[in-house]
């Protein structure tokens, strides 16, 4: 079965698909060009809207579970900015289509905090958007929005109990320049 791979090449084979199965694609349309890696501009915020923190990303999309299902990990700081602004994090997103809703599931992990967030995300005319279904103090969505082949925009903001909008992150994403 394994044919000398090591544990960690039967895992991603057994993880990352080609694309999606046939009775997914049209539900997955929106995510279908978020698939592949992507060069990040990553910037926080305070609660005040002044700007904290700024370093280098990556995000990496690909079709999982036989088709089933999309996958992102980012890297904030990216790999290669590590050694110049330190440790960070390395997040795990898992989407699959609910049919009964209409909408996407949505799980993200970050290990270094242990921290995990579920999600509703529904495609819009033109974004993504993500709406947190944790009971926490205050509403968070994750938005990605000018999604073209080459860049996207995402923010993370939060909505407070008065709806006052606090955006926390930005995430500027383009394509790395191929050799």
């Amino acid at each position: 079965m394994t044919d000398g791979a090591t544990a960690a090449e039967v895992f991603a084979g057994l993880m990352v698909s080609d694309g999606p199965r046939d009775e997914y694609e049209k539900a997955f349309e929106p995510f279908a060009p978020l698939i592949g890696s992507w060069d990040l501009d990553v910037t926080w915020y305070d609660d005040d809207g002044n700007l904290t923190r700024q370093t280098k990303g990556e995000w990496h999309f690909a079709w999982v579970l036989d088709g089933r299902a999309v996958a992102d990990i980012w890297i904030t700081p990216s790999r290669a900015a590590r050694a110049t602004d330190g440790d960070g994090e390395w997040g795990l997103s898992i989407r699959i289509h609910d049919p009964e809703l209409d909408a996407f599931r949505s799980t993200w992990m970050g290990p270094k905090a242990a921290f995990v967030m579920t999600f509703i995300a529904r495609a819009e005319a033109d974004s993504i958007r993500l709406e947190s279904r944790e009971p926490l103090a205050t509403k968070t969505r994750w938005i990605f929005t000018g999604i073209t082949e080459t860049g996207f925009h995402w923010r993370n903001e939060d909505e407070d109990a008065d709806g006052n909008i606090i955006v926390r992150q930005r995430f500027v994403a383009t394509r790395p320049a191929q050799p």
